[in-house]
């Protein structure tokens, strides 16, 4: 680079190269490309940026006046300069340099002046050299430019048809040119028709809740239906005519004699007796009505029971006043008769709900929706009773209400001898329940249910 410098024609004059070395390192190198004033300092819009208080901020240390560069120094510097005289230190120059206002020394410089200045540690090195040439403006390679100048014909048409032939397959995609005609009265007319072929809907059916008290009901008339058929099927071949309401009192007391005596013909110690108590199938009333009766039950014959009023042993085909009476109905003297079997059902339970208490907020429909859990809590009790023919007891329920009247927890303390069975199906009827967003954001609502057999 130095001999390409040196072999350009030079044109005008020398430029300033300045290096400035601390601790034997350079720590900058600079060619001033125009003739400026060179300041140092400890500031930092120095040209020089000098670590030292020995300076002021920014002092010119090469000023240019006129053409020709100045070298100022102060009496703290020290340093030697190769002038046309010969080389000289900054002291013996003091004499022959002229002084400026701000106090500093001045030393005329040539174009072939070089040396050093020491301010403090640091050292300042200088000479004069040519300028370098100047550098030319960046351009793009011509094979570049010429093809950002010219146009590219052929690429040019085939990227038009391109895009004019996607533009039409588009276009073509979304109009309704090919779409078949749509004849509005005809379709309407079509749909009219075809609607008027479609079947009725179904009916809807209303399933209402059976309850325990319907159920008994059809269970009653289960029960009327076999015995109306075989009234009118008992007779063979006379006619047997209809019974009175007296015939009807008598075979109902005597049926009730005769169960009196089945359950006094059992032995008064036993596993027959104990089975009968345990299982519950015949009702208490019925064990006082045969203890407190005065129809005694004996042994017979052979073998029989004497059951009945009059005491006798019951034989097939004899009258009597007990159920040996029964033996025809009809008035032609026909030997069958109409039966009854009675169905002994298992005993029944009650649910009785107690008023419902609200506490954090107000629900409108608590005691309503309270209401409509007993059928709830009654079925599941008479599930218990299966399990536990005793069991009998209370539950209180503690539900809680959601911002939405939605059930967010059921707890459940029961007493008695309840099986878990009826605890765990009254706590899920309760969390089923949806009550009326209460007033205060969240509620609940306390249900004591109380269980007795009936």
């Amino acid at each position: 680079m130095t001999a390409v410098m040196r072999a350009v024609a030079q044109s005008g004059p020398k430029v300033l190269r300045i290096g400035v070395v601390q601790g034997g390192r350079i720590l900058e190198e600079r060619i001033v490309k125009q003739r400026i004033h060179v300041t140092v300092g400890p500031s930092e819009k120095a040209m020089f940026v000098v670590a030292t208080q020995n300076l002021p901020p920014t002092f010119r240390l090469f000023e240019l006046i006129g053409n020709d560069y100045w070298l100022n120094f102060l009496d703290g510097m020290a340093g030697r300069i190769a002038l046309p005289t010969g080389i000289s230190d900054l002291s013996m120059l003091k004499g022959q340099a002229r002084r400026t206002p701000q106090g500093a020394y001045q030393i005329k410089l040539t174009e072939d002046s070089r040396g050093k200045v020491v301010v403090g540690n640091t050292t300042i090195l200088f000479q004069f050299v040519a300028p370098p040439p100047v550098q030319p403006k960046p351009q793009l390679p011509v094979s570049v430019t010429q093809g950002a100048t010219s146009i590219d014909w052929g690429t040019t048409m085939i990227a038009a048809f391109s895009f004019l032939l996607h533009f039409l397959a588009i276009g073509s995609v979304y109009s309704d040119w090919l779409d078949p005609v749509f004849d509005e009265e005809v379709s309407v007319a079509g749909l009219v028709d075809s609607m008027k072929s479609l079947p009725p809907p179904p009916p809807v059916e209303n399933k209402e809740e059976v309850t325990d008290d319907k159920a008994e009901k059809a269970e009653k008339a289960e029960k009327a239906a076999p015995k109306a058929a075989g009234g009118k099927a008992g007779g063979a071949p006379g006619k047997a005519g209809p019974m009175s309401g007296a015939q009807a009192a008598a075979l109902s007391k005597e049926l009730d004699n005769f169960e009196m005596a089945t359950i006094g013909a059992l032995s008064a110690q036993g596993p027959a007796t104990a089975g009968v108590l345990r299982g519950g199938e015949v009702p208490t009333g019925a064990l006082d009505a045969a203890a407190a009766s005065g129809a005694g039950v004996s042994a017979g014959g052979i073998g029989g029971l004497n059951l009945g009023s009059g005491g006798g042993t019951i034989r097939p085909g004899m009258g009597g006043s007990g159920l040996a009476g029964m033996g025809t109905t009809g008035k032609t003297g026909g030997t069958g008769g109409t039966g009854e079997v009675k169905k002994v059902e298992g005993p029944k339970g009650s649910a009785n709900v107690g008023g419902a208490s609200v506490s954090g907020g107000q629900v409108s429909n608590a005691a309503r929706v309270v209401a409509g859990m007993r059928a709830g809590f009654r079925s599941c009790y008479n599930r218990g009773l299966a399990e536990n023919p005793d069991a009998q007891g209370s539950i209180r329920l503690s539900i809680k209400v959601g911002p939405g009247g939605e059930v967010q927890g059921v707890t459940a303390s029961a007493s008695g001898n309840l099986p878990g069975s009826v605890t765990s199906c009254v706590q899920a009827r309760a969390q089923a329940a949806q009550f009326d967003p209460p007033e205060g954001g969240s509620a609940v609502v306390v249900v004591p249910v109380s269980f007795v057999k009936q």
